[in-house]
């Protein structure tokens, strides 16, 4: 039995590491530490929706300022996916997104990840956003094309495409310097084929069997390669939106 399972195995290509669906994290993490490191030694920034501020380690060259809401508790609500903790630290502000006590122009950038599915109007924090950057500065934002239920109750969007940021963005006064997708069509899927397990083991109270792990393996196998040929599968889905943008007067490239 264990020498057919071998075979298969090698037939099937299963015996291959495969990278499709695993990098969307990696990836995004890579982007946020890079355009950070293109603002200026000393400006200042906030991180506006900071949570844990997991990015602060990135920041050392920058005045850094957190900023939450502050009420997340992983206990509180038992639907959708939950952190096991979750812990802010010391926060400099705690606030709502929209009315950040702090004057106009008061930062250099404004960074914003993972955030804008846990707003209830998006569209006021970016005014606020606006409000806050000085001509000239920039802003960082990440957040899901799509998404499953997390962080509940505060999860409001399943995601933002390409053309929320232009339209928005551009009304409030940002140039778009970069915009990336995070992964494609077939990374985004692969990445759910991963999950299976584990979402059926938290609402069917079953498991894979083995033919079915071959299967998603096959499956993933097809994926891999189907990713590798890709051309623009991103415009259909992907992991998120990675954007980079400036405030309008006083314009300087970096």
């Amino acid at each position: 039995m264990r020498i057919i399972k071998s075979l298969l195995t090698r037939i099937l290509g299963l015996n291959k590491p495969l990278a499709v669906g695993t990098k969307n994290e990696s990836t995004r993490v890579d982007w946020i530490r890079g355009n950070l490191a293109r603002i200026p030694k000393g400006a200042r920034i906030l991180d506006a929706g900071a949570g844990e501020q997991q990015f602060r380690k990135f920041c050392g060259h920058l005045t850094y300022v957190s900023q939450d809401f502050a009420q997340y508790d992983p206990k509180e609500y038992n639907s959708g996916l939950q952190m096991a903790a979750w812990d802010y630290g010391k926060l400099d502000i705690v606030s709502d997104i929209a009315a950040i006590p702090e004057p106009d122009h008061s930062f250099d950038a404004v960074m914003c990840t993972e955030v804008f599915e846990h707003i209830v109007n998006p569209r006021e924090a970016i005014s606020e956003f606006s409000r806050l950057v000085k001509p000239g500065g920039y802003l960082l934002i990440t957040a899901p094309f799509c998404s499953l239920t997390h962080f509940a109750p505060y999860h409001y969007y399943t995601g933002f495409n390409r053309f929320f940021y232009e339209k928005e963005l551009g009304a409030k006064g940002f140039d778009i310097l970069d915009i990336q997708a995070n992964g494609n069509f077939f990374e985004y899927v692969a990445q759910e084929v991963r999950r299976i397990g584990h979402i059926a083991s938290l609402y069917s109270k079953d498991g894979l069997t083995q033919k079915e792990m071959i299967a998603a393996n096959v499956l993933l196998t097809a994926l891999q390669r189907f990713s590798d040929k890709d051309t623009r599968s991103f415009e259909l889905l992907n992991f998120g939106l990675h954007v980079f943008a400036q405030k309008k007067n006083d314009r300087h490239e970096i």
